[in-house]
């Protein structure tokens, strides 16, 4: 078995811990190193455990800590060539990543940190370059999959096998469209390289996962167009008329997106 902590989901800042009693590492790094500190001062975990940072794009909300975490605890952080280059222009990331801390990796170039096989796969958005990550351990496949312009036939087919599923649902199509954002963002958030609504969250699951997958997280809702409840009752909806044996017995959570969640024990 091992641990997952949303420890921030949404545009104020995104990160993610993935651990065992030995350590673990952090997915994305969009929450301050203060605030960090104090979450897992809360937890009775220790920041000095953490082996290594992977990220998912170059985006303020997912990366804005990454440099100064990387650098104040010696960790390597893992993303694809242009994501690092996203990073290295940022503006918002004060504190660039150290070059000796740089590791590149590569779409479907499977790596393994400390126990934890991890695969990279393409996500589109409109950043540099967006990975979701495959991570498997004693048997058991947990994905992350954010900040999804459209559902790809490579994301489906993760989703298919997929024990433990993190995935996007940002958006509720009616309370965007009606809402106080410009034309211009409108469309960004809901096309083919923006985010992903409630609704298009639901019909991937049900479309793509199977008997295997036991639960569901639903990340990065945003402030002003969704809601928890919203989101949650939408993607069980559309589970409960599924008509699919598997769908009733999955179970679906929302991660907040400024308090962490509970400590999520994955496997077993």
């Amino acid at each position: 078995m091992f641990g997952f902590i949303s420890l921030g989901s949404g545009s104020c800042g995104n990160c993610y811990y993935i651990f065992t009693k030995e350590g673990g590492f952090l997915i994305d790094a969009g929450v301050g190193i203060r605030k960090l500190k104090k979450y897992f001062s809360d937890y009775g975990l220790s920041l000095g455990k953490v082996r290594q940072i992977i990220v998912t794009h170059d985006h303020a909300d997912h990366v804005k800590a990454v440099g100064v975490i990387s650098d104040t605890y010696g960790l390597p952080v893992y993303a694809t060539e242009r994501v690092h280059e996203g990073i290295a222009h940022n503006y918002c990331v004060r504190k660039k990543v150290n070059p000796a801390n740089m590791r590149i990796i590569e779409p479907g170039a499977e790596i393994n940190l400390d126990g934890f096989s991890v695969t990279p796969f393409r996500v589109p958005h409109d950043s540099h370059e967006n990975m979701g990550y495959i991570i498997r351990r004693d048997g058991v496949t947990f994905t992350l999959m954010t900040d999804i312009g459209h559902v790809t036939d490579e994301m489906a087919a993760v989703i298919g096998m997929s024990d433990y599923l993190v995935i996007e649902s940002n958006y509720d199509e009616d309370m965007l469209w009606t809402g106080v954002y410009p034309e211009y963002l409108k469309k960004r958030v809901s096309g083919g390289n923006g985010h992903l609504s409630n609704r298009l969250c639901a019909k991937a699951i049900v479309d793509n996962a199977g008997e295997r997958l036991r639960r569901v997280w639903l990340c990065h809702l945003s402030e002003e167009n969704n809601h928890p409840e919203l989101a949650r009752k939408t993607v069980e909806q559309e589970l409960s008329d599924a008509g699919k044996p598997w769908a009733g017995s999955v179970q679906v959570d929302v991660l907040r997106r400024n308090v962490p969640s509970l400590v999520f024990e994955i496997g077993g």
